[in-house]
């Protein structure tokens, strides 16, 4: 979660210059420009100037107000529903929305800017609530460190356990939550760890204290020392623990956060735990240099090259591009970080539009360890922080392979500037298996085989110590699937010799990673044929005659039992093993020839849903609403700064109860969801019981959902996909056979 990974050097920012006119659209959701954002903070800083008293300001994010979805397709020419002809086009005015500081009075603004005549002109500017923190940004993140390093008691905390302040690093999380500081200050906390050479893995070497920083003020505010656990003493009575069948105790009397007016600072008199000295490196050249090691690359790994001696199969004109059928938006966002929209397919000369928009709307990343500092650790990796904002700058050759086309994403910097990563997202294609294959055994064997290619749409994104790769896939076949991948570094904490660990893993001689879990809400604005869907919940229930009846003599047989989720307080759905529950988002203006169902796309929740394992009553469970179910089904409105998008709320650092603006709160009344404008938030995830296998870096851990379509094609429609003959496939030793016939 947190600290970024693109460095200064490797990102361009574009300063504001003199106001220019600005060239109109291409695409009425293409994001802002590097120009555009500099200038809309340029239009920022002169409206303030005159009509406000506010003199320092700190940028925090500016970013496209999307246009109404309506007026989106009017002009992309796709009709609202299936046989009518598209609205006629309308106006669209660009417009964008920026968040802001005022560096000396601390509140926050929230600003929404038009574009006219090549220019932009504020037309409102709004006071948040106090206590409103909007997202943390990349440079407040760095801070923290320079912060903690500057500071007296940190530094003496430091040297008592061998650690300059050089040496120390600190990854800036939001505080997550905690009621004994005030609402209206800029609250991170600071997770430790030293650094004893240029490259070393820092994680290796956790502190064992966490301060606390004041983000405006500039300044360590608190500094927390979580207790530690031990065995339990002969013949004491019942401990926090022991009670519930743990065979451990806490050095604490209890889990609840220590008064402010406890002196923290004295309490670290107590025998303190030095960071763990071995190195733990990833990089090839240290782990070659360390003492006693015999590390080396592995020497029997042969080239494996994707090549393309034809070129691509896709083209692109700006953000918009066509692959095979498909045809889709791509734009890079700060919070979101990839967002596809207006995605159709071609059905034989019948553009059929499928999803509106799909991105990444929230994720909660929770710890499982009770000790008071560590319960605040529960990233909201995009409302927190922005997983565009900590997006890589990829590498050919390296995080893509093949034939590679990059588009670019642009965020603000606090002074106003435009930040670019050049090649922040990755579109290329890759081979994926049989698409389909039959062998007709009865005359003579003949067989025909079609192998699958897939779009692929990526990003990698570098929170800290954990990397995020996400994969945005399209099929031949209809199917879409996002896959999510996770890597990187396990979040840390020290540990005393032989303590004993019942919340985490002691994946190394004083390292302890605790148990967490990493669940994702993917937002699901769909199009199915129109604008006007329904979402049909399906159970398979075995055929209730009892085996020996007339009815169901073997017992053998099965139903499926459909139902619509008419109404928003059906909206919060669960999952059901017993009934293998799935979702399908149908169109009921339009019907398959041969089935006579509804066309639609099921979402493809089953295998990718976990509970979650903290108390929904508790911090965690009150901020993120959507964890709490595996699919939430609302009705989408739009206003006029955009529809209903952040299922934890729009401004998420800090907060304490769930929002009124939040999913929780949208699942709720009876407001229709039968043939309406609908949105879909699924929350997918994974449990992590971390291994000593995940350590120094985890090997690769997946997610993935997949759309598929339901009585949406007439038959497969990938049957015309050509038969596979790759002229240069080998047999792979002599005297090999061909692979293929047809």
């Amino acid at each position: 979660m947190s600290v970024p990974n693109t460095a200064p050097s490797t990102a361009t920012s574009v300063q504001e210059t003199t106001r220019t006119k600005l060239p109109g659209f291409k695409h009425p959701l293409d994001p802002l420009t590097p120009d555009e954002i500099v200038a809309a903070s340029l239009s920022i800083r002169q409206y303030t100037a005159v009509k406000t008293g506010i003199r320092a300001i700190r940028f925090i994010t500016t970013s496209l107000l999307p246009p109404p979805k309506r007026a989106v397709l009017a002009y992309l020419g796709i009709p609202l529903n299936p046989g009518e002809a598209p609205e006629p086009a309308r106006e669209i005015i660009r417009k964008a929305e920026v968040d802001l500081f005022d560096v000396v009075s601390g509140n926050a603004y929230n600003t929404v800017l038009s574009l006219k005549e090549g220019q932009w002109e504020v037309d409102s500017l709004d006071q948040l609530p106090e206590g409103v923190q909007p997202q943390i940004t990349v440079e407040e993140l760095l801070l923290c460190e320079e912060i903690i390093r500057k500071d007296e008691r940190v530094q003496k905390l430091a040297a008592d356990v061998g650690v300059t302040p050089e040496q120390l690093h600190a990854d800036g999380w939001a505080i997550g939550f905690d009621e004994r500081f005030p609402k209206k200050s800029r609250i991170q906390q600071a997770l430790l760890f030293a650094r004893f050479s240029k490259h070393d893995n820092l994680y290796a070497h956790p502190m064992d204290f966490i301060p606390v920083v004041d983000s405006i003020a500039q300044k360590v505010i608190h500094i927390d020392f979580p207790p530690r656990y031990r065995k339990p003493q002969p013949g004491a009575s019942d401990s926090l623990f022991t009670q519930h069948g743990l065979d451990v105790e806490l050095t604490a009397t209890s889990t609840v956060p220590p008064a402010l007016e406890d002196d923290a600072y004295g309490a670290a008199k107590r025998e303190r735990i030095p960071p763990p000295r071995e190195a733990w490196d990833f990089l090839p050249d240290l782990m070659a240099q360390k003492p006693g090691g015999n590390f080396k690359v592995r020497d029997d790994v042969k080239p494996l090259h994707v090549v393309q001696p034809e070129g691509v199969s896709f083209k692109i004109s700006g953000h918009e591009l066509e692959w095979q059928k498909w045809k889709m938006h791509i734009a890079f966002h700060h919070r979101e970080g990839i967002v596809i929209s207006t995605v159709t397919y071609n059905d034989d000369g019948n553009v059929r539009p499928v999803f509106y928009r799909l991105s990444l709307s929230e994720m909660v990343v929770p710890y499982g360890a009770p000790e008071h500092p560590h319960p605040r650790k529960h990233a909201f990796d995009v409302g927190e922080y922005g997983m565009g904002t900590m997006a890589n700058e990829l590498s050919l050759g390296c995080d893509c392979l093949g034939k590679i086309h990059y588009l670019p994403g642009s965020y603000v910097a606090h002074d106003g500037a435009a930040v670019e990563i050049k090649n922040v997202i990755c579109i290329h294609e890759e081979d994926a298996g049989l698409l389909w294959k039959h062998t007709d055994f009865r005359v003579g064997g003949r067989s025909h085989a079609v192998r699958s290619r897939r779009l692929v749409v990526s990003m990698i994104c570098t929170l800290a110590n954990y990397e995020y790769i996400w994969n945005y896939y399209f099929y031949q076949d209809g199917n879409v699937e996002l896959e999510i991948r996770l890597t990187g570094i396990l979040q840390v904490y020290a540990a005393a010799q032989d303590e004993p660990n019942v919340f985490g893993t002691t994946i190394a001689p004083g390292i302890n990673a605790h148990y967490h879990q990493h669940l994702f809400s993917i937002r699901v604005d769909p199009m199915v044929d129109g604008l006007h869907n329904t979402v049909i919940e399906t159970d398979i229930l075995p055929l209730p005659a009892p085996t020996g009846s007339a009815a169901n003599y073997a017992g053998n047989a099965f139903i499926t039992r459909e139902r619509p989720i008419a109404t928003a307080s059906e909206g919060a759905r669960d999952a059901s093993y017993e009934t293998d529950r799935r979702w399908t988002v149908v169109n009921p203006k339009r019907r398959h020839s041969a089935s006579g169902k509804f066309v639609g796309y099921t979402l493809g929740v089953r295998g990718a849903t976990v509970p979650l394992m903290v108390h929904a009553d508790g911090p965690v469970g009150r901020r993120a609403t959507f964890a709490k179910k595996p699919l939430w089904v609302v009705k989408e409105r739009e206003g006029p700064k955009g529809g209903r998008m952040w299922p934890s709320g729009k401004y998420v650092p800090q907060t304490r109860e769930e929002p009124e603006d939040s999913v929780g709160k949208w699942a709720q009344g009876d407001e229709s969801l039968v043939e309406e404008d609908l949105l879909v938030y699924i929350t997918a995830g994974i449990t992590h019981i971390p291994r000593p296998e995940d350590w120094p870096v985890m090997p690769a851990e997946f997610v993935r959902l997949m759309f598929r379509p339901v009585h949406f094609f007439k038959t497969n429609p990938g049957m015309d996909v050509p038969g596979a003959n790759d002229s240069h496939s080998r047999a792979a030793f002599e005297n090999g056979d061909a692979c293929c016939s047809n």
